[in-house]
C-alpha cells in the first residue's frame, strides 16, 4: 500500500475527526437527522478509503500473485469484495 499510504492516512484522519464530531453531537443532543447526515458522510469516506486499499491490493499483490501462479489472492479479493455488498 506504499503508493497510496499518504492518501489513506489522510482519509482515515478525516474520518476520525468526523467520528469525534459525531460523538460531540450526540453528547450535545443534536438533531437526529444532522447526526445521521454526518454518519453517512463518514461511512462514504470509509468506503472510499477501503476501495482505494482494495484497488491498490489488486494492482500490486494480486497481480504479482497471478504472475507467480498463486490463485489464493484472487479468492481473498473476492471474499473482501463480497463483504462490501
Amino acid at each position: 500500500m506504499t503508493k497510496d499510504h499518504k492518501t489513506v492516512k489522510k482519509y482515515l484522519t478525516i474520518a476520525k475527526g468526523q467520528l469525534e464530531g459525531i460523538i460531540k453531537m450526540v453528547d450535545e443532543d443534536r438533531y437526529c437527522l444532522d447526526i445521521s447526515d454526518q454518519l453517512m458522510a463518514t461511512r462514504a469516506l470509509l468506503k472510499k478509503t477501503n476501495n482505494l486499499i482494495l484497488k491498490n491490493h489488486i494492482d500490486n499483490c494480486v497481480k504479482d500473485a497471478i504472475k507467480d501462479g498463486d490463485d489464493k489472492k484472487i479468492d481473498e479479493v473476492i471474499r473482501a469484495l463480497e463483504k462490501q455488498i
